[in-house]
């Protein structure tokens, strides 16, 4: 039985004296029959090719809509200039997040996590901490098992579908899996580890699914880049000790309820939101004449 809730594996955590990863990885083996050795082995996989898909990145690649690409080789030109208003980690933040998530539109090989179309906000906020060698391969593989822990509680309470509830259980799930995981790589307590996912999801309750000519391109590449960026203010805001009012679990359960009070034309079927616009019609009809 794999775990419904945060607090469960916050209570675990406090009652073995075991971290938030360790607890996740006992949980992972147990459930596979895999040792521990060989489930680190399995996760370093993912994170070999997570790494591989920032470092193979090509700006000169572009979907075959002709949609996307580019984008992320500009703005890391741009933040190579030192005038970026955000500074140079959320920088590199932003440009990892838009490369992932252009790489993914060109059909490149990309990690789900939790999926295809939110693949570019984990890795973004953790591929500049491992090229600024702030922290090792292992410490970094160990806070992917905490992104899995916390994935694993939304899919379990809520969803991580687009189809199902909304962008916000896509973007919206990745931005709370990143943010849990900086502030355990930043020596979080299981509380604060928490108290990041929930003000990240409840940041971006409510946003909608609205694929421009049904493609994961407009405007799901650019929402890559907010569920980083806002992953990385939440997680700070915990490390601050800034304590949620509502409680992570909740704010997850508040996610379903508003999933389902969502219309389905604003559940990945390019009906409504940005995909009605006059522009992401227009788009779209010269796509299926050229198709």
């Amino acid at each position: 039985m794999s775990f419904t809730s945060l607090k469960e594996i916050t209570t675990k955590c406090n009652e073995e004296k075991k971290s938030f990863y360790e607890i996740v990885l006992e949980l992972d083996s147990k459930q596979s029959n895999f040792t521990h050795e060989k489930e680190i082995k399995k996760m370093n996989s993912m994170w070999t090719a997570m790494k591989n898909a920032a470092d193979s990145y090509d700006p000169k690649l572009f979907s075959s809509s002709k949609l996307t690409g580019g984008d992320g080789g500009k703005f890391e030109e741009y933040i190579k200039k030192n005038n970026s208003i955000c500074g140079s980690f959320i920088g590199q933040v932003i440009s990892c997040a838009l490369q992932m998530a252009e790489s993914n539109a060109c059909m490149k090989r990309i990690v789900a996590s939790p999926t295809a179309g939110s693949c570019g906000v984990l890795p973004a906020v953790l591929i500049p901490l491992y090229r600024n060698t702030i922290f090792s391969e292992e410490k970094i593989i160990e806070g992917l098992f905490v992104a899995a822990g916390i994935g694993q509680v939304i899919a379990n309470r809520s969803s991580i579908s687009g189809a199902e509830g909304g962008c916000q259980a896509e973007i919206g799930a990745a931005s709370s899996m990143a943010a849990g995981t900086l502030v355990y790589l930043h020596n979080g307590t299981p509380e604060q580890i928490c108290a990041a996912s929930g003000f990240a999801l409840q940041n971006l309750l409510g946003l909608v699914c609205d694929p421009v000519a049904g493609l994961v391109e407009i405007p799901c590449v650019k929402r890559n880049v907010i569920g980083a960026v806002n992953a990385c203010s939440c997680a700070d805001m915990a490390l601050a000790s800034i304590t949620p009012k509502i409680p992570a679990d909740e704010v997850i359960d508040a996610m379903k309820s508003v999933g389902n009070k969502i219309d389905s034309s604003l559940k990945e079927t390019g009906r409504g939101g940005m995909a009605s616009t006059p522009t992401a019609k227009n788009i779209y009809s010269k796509l299926s004449k050229i198709n």
